[in-house]
């Protein structure tokens, strides 16, 4: 793998508490509200929080830019996410590994995330650092859907208060 990077770290702070992220992060009722980028929707169809455990969610696309994009590129409008938890230290520190097996000609990978939960005086600092997928495309395309997904996260956070 040749990038010019080799992990992607996208930082957020929210004004909540790192137990409030914490149980977004890990109960289906919570990755539901704010897991898929925008255009898509998650169905979480196991949840076995600890290390070793799996989640495994359902990804669909569902707004019309993001159905064309799939469909142009040979891509199923769902799939069926695999994520293995490493670390599960409530409440600061979740890792886990993803499967990349829906990419078109490229032969299926497990990549590494590691979220990191401090307390901050504005509230919960996030820390994501993801692995640099098999080429820089797709390493952009995981970078510009993970900051969605958080930015998803804090608009959720902001509804509840």
């Amino acid at each position: 793998m040749t990038l010019a990077q080799e992990s992607v770290r996208i930082t957020r702070t929210y004004p909540t508490t790192p137990e409030r992220v914490w149980q977004l992060w890990t109960t289906g009722e919570g990755i539901a509200r704010w897991w898929s980028p925008d255009g898509f929707t998650v169905e979480v169809d196991k949840l076995d929080l600890r290390p070793g455990g799996e989640l495994i969610y359902t990804m669909t696309a569902t707004a019309p830019e993001q159905i064309a994009f799939m469909e142009s590129h040979g891509m199923p409008l769902s799939t069926r996410s695999r994520k293995k938890f490493v670390e599960v230290a409530e409440p600061g520190r979740l890792s886990y590994t993803s499967l990349a097996d829906f990419i078109p000609g490229v032969d299926p990978y497990d990549f590494l995330t590691v979220v990191e939960l401090e307390a901050v005086e504005e509230g919960v600092r996030v820390t994501m650092t993801a692995d640099a997928m098999h080429d820089e495309e797709w390493t952009q395309r995981l970078a510009a859907g993970r900051a969605n997904e958080l930015d998803n996260l804090g608009r959720v956070i902001d509804a509840d208060s």
